[in-house]
């Protein structure tokens, strides 16, 4: 305490200094009509710029949650869209469609937390696990398009083979309106060539089929794992020689893999009923 009142003493003439200064400032103003109203608008000026300051930086800390809270709601958009496309898709005059087949896909937010690009064998890792309702087999897919599948998963984290894998392909339709006016269908496989992560192979589509450059490529609903119609990408290059069957076919993804921060795991409630199904009908063919 004595520190303080030496270090006081010692600048009193700049205290005493600082204390007339704004008497005479509050003088000035409280006296001058002009001085009054420049003071009042500038004083207001800079509170309302410190206020917009601070609650520039209150919503900027803030994004995380409101993306979270964004993504969540998209899963839930995903959700309904999707059943909304099985009815449609599949619902004709002789056809009625099953509410629990249209609303088969169940949808849980997860956040990528590493990803590789640039292998032969690419993966993902998320943080929903086992205790999540997690499980291998599952498909994974972003707002953009189809991401891969569950490989396996512990009680927090999941690995994902990624579709920049070697070994994965996924069944895939071509879209356009040229088929939609023929009702035909233009169905493939996509696989990863290995090599520009941006790009997927697009194989055993008919070249007879009327396909162009710009078309959307989708999953099929050939697929157990990912609900029909997901983004996979679109043609970019399409080529074909005479003593070809099929079209190659070059798709630029629509999934930037580079950017990716979340995703969906996506859970066909009747996948287990159809893959048990399937796997009877074998054994019994064997026999």
């Amino acid at each position: 305490m004595s520190q303080l009142f030496r270090l006081i003493f010692r600048i009193r003439n700049f205290l005493l200094f600082v204390i007339l200064e704004l008497v005479s400032f509050w003088l000035i103003v409280k006296n001058d009509y002009y001085w009054d109203v420049s003071f009042f608008n500038t004083s207001n000026y800079y509170a309302a710029k410190t206020l917009e300051t601070s609650n520039y930086v209150k919503s900027y800390m803030n994004l995380g949650n409101v993306n979270e809270q964004l993504v969540k709601e998209n899963a839930e958009l995903n959700k309904a869209v999707i059943a909304m496309q099985q009815f449609k898709g599949r619902e004709g005059d002789y056809y009625k469609v099953d509410s629990a087949f249209a609303q088969r896909f169940d949808f849980k937010v997860a956040k990528v937390v590493n990803n590789t690009v640039n292998l032969s064998k690419n993966y993902l890792t998320i943080d929903k696990g086992k205790l999540d309702g997690i499980e291998p087999g599952m498909g994974v897919i972003c707002p953009q398009g189809v991401v891969g599948q569950v490989m396996q998963c512990s009680d927090h984290f999941s690995r994902v083979y990624s579709i920049l894998h070697s070994d994965f392909n996924v069944s895939s339709e071509v879209r356009n309106q040229a088929l939609r006016v023929k009702s035909d269908k233009a169905l493939g496989i996509a696989k990863w060539g290995g090599l520009n992560p941006r790009v997927i192979d697009l194989t055993t589509i008919d070249r007879f089929k009327p396909i162009k450059k710009g078309d959307s490529v989708t999953t099929s609903e050939q697929n157990v794992i990912f609900p029909s119609g997901t983004m996979v990408g679109k043609i970019r290059k399409l080529s074909a020689k005479q003593d070809q069957a099929f079209f190659d076919i070059e798709v630029e993804l629509a999934t930037d893999f580079q950017n990716i921060s979340y995703v969906y795991v996506v859970n066909n409630k009747l996948k287990n009923e159809q893959e048990k199904l399937e796997e009877s009908t074998k054994v019994d063919v064997k026999k």
